[in-house]
């Protein structure tokens, strides 16, 4: 065994940055656990109240591998076991016994104290799925069962950004809309835009579209959502930005239960890398759900008395509803506004609590001109500062850094024209 303690620092290799770790929600699955102490049964009652189990049906039982055993002499097994158990013959024998009572196809995570390897062959010999080391943590579980369903050589679950307004008025369309163009442009992500405000919305007018179908016809129709359907209504924007497009029209009232979009988001997610929901600014149970369930979310703000109160009570909401996963961030926008008192960035971070992850001017010129001709800020100015600002934004939103870009030469313009040829 290499110890690296004794290695110089000269001779250790250089250690990357940490990627943030994204967990693919669960899907609709049924989870039975059997745990030896009360320190397990609340790490695992935790995690059944997070979001990426919230499809997930829970129940927990205290009495270990006997009870299991027992549980299943005269019932079906769900699809998922958890098991603690601390013995390592006990839990080999116990597992020998409850093959006998267990359904094909059922998975199994072990939560144990014995960290060898041995065991855990053994247990992977014996069709165990997962083996957690205890003690353990609500996220622990979270991320053992999750990623029972997100196997390697499946493609990949999108993740959803969810950006909302403070306020209404805040640009927080504008500021989605661009920062989706920078996470498909400069990081060079498969994205799409949902526009959620199906009467008002002005994703279509930003980026200058107009197709004739768009969410609507999926939210009314959820019977017919699948990948093929919501594939044709995709609009495609640029060669890795795609919108799904709000009618923007009132010829009927757009009152939806709570789960109304969930098989839109469930569907997304299985086609795209990257999802980022416009939400509109109001307080309803699916604007809820679609903002505790997404990955990421970004709360954009103006520097007033109104913005501070509203975003104080979202991140609190946001926070207590999200346990497990990073705080919200918010940014700032139409700052410095002539003659208007504002309340400074610095106040504004004590209060919340946090930073925000920019302050972007008020330039009513750009923006408006940008907003008249159904383009991007980049598309009217390459060189503009905001730029620079949504990109920081969609590297924060999606733990991604720029994609490096190849250095030009005197011949690139000579290479470029042949290539054409």
């Amino acid at each position: 065994m290499i110890n690296y303690a004794r290695q110089t620092q000269e001779e250790q290799p250089e250690i990357p940055p940490p990627v943030e770790e994204h967990i693919a929600p669960a899907p609709r699955v049924s989870v039975q656990a059997f745990c030896d102490t009360v320190e397990t049964a609340a790490a695992v009652q935790s995690a059944g109240e997070d979001r990426r189990l919230g499809k997930a049906h829970l129940k927990i039982q205290m009495g270990g591998m006997m009870a299991a055993i027992e549980a299943y002499r005269s019932a079906p097994t769900p699809n998922v076991i958890v098991l603690e158990s601390d013995a390592r013959n006990d839990l080999l024998a116990g597992l020998d016994q409850l093959a006998t009572v267990c359904d094909a196809g059922t998975r199994v995570v072990v939560i144990g104290r014995i960290n060898d390897v041995m065991l855990y062959r053994e247990l992977v010999r014996r069709g165990v799925s997962d083996y957690v080391l205890a003690p353990v943590g609500a996220i622990d579980v979270v991320r053992s069962i999750c990623n029972l369903f997100s196997a390697p050589e499946a493609k990949a679950v999108g993740r959803i950004i969810a950006v909302v307004g403070a306020k209404g008025g805040v640009g927080a369309s504008t500021i989605s809309h661009n920062v989706a163009w920078a996470i498909a442009r400069d990081l060079a992500m498969d994205a799409v835009v949902a526009d959620l405000d199906l009467a008002f919305g002005t994703a279509g007018l930003d980026y200058n579209q107009d197709p004739p179908q768009g969410i609507a016809d999926a939210v009314f129709s959820p019977d017919r959502v699948d990948t093929a359907f919501i594939d044709r209504l995709l609009s495609k924007c640029t060669d890795h930005l795609s919108l799904l497009a709000a009618p923007a029209t009132l010829d009927r009232v757009y009152d939806f239960g709570t789960d109304a979009f969930d098989a839109v988001f469930d569907t997304l997610r299985s086609t795209m890398p990257c999802i980022v929901l416009d939400i509109p600014h109001q307080w309803s149970g699916w604007t809820k759900r679609a903002l505790i369930g997404a990955d990421d979310i970004l709360i954009v703000a103006a520097p007033d008395l109104a913005n501070l109160r509203n975003t104080k009570n979202l991140f609190d909401l946001l926070k207590a509803a999200r346990p497990n996963d990073r705080p919200p961030l918010y940014c700032l926008n139409q700052v410095g506004v002539p003659k208007r008192p504002e309340i400074a960035a610095t106040e504004f971070a004590k209060a919340i609590e946090s930073q925000p992850v920019v302050s972007i001017p008020f330039e009513p010129q750009i923006f408006g001109a940008a907003a008249n001709n159904g383009q991007m800020i980049a598309e009217i100015s390459a060189n503009h500062k905001s730029i620079e600002m949504f990109l920081q934004i969609a590297q924060r939103l999606t733990g991604r850094s720029e994609t490096k870009k190849q250095k030009s030469s005197l011949l690139s313009p000579l290479i470029e024209k042949l290539r054409g040829k």
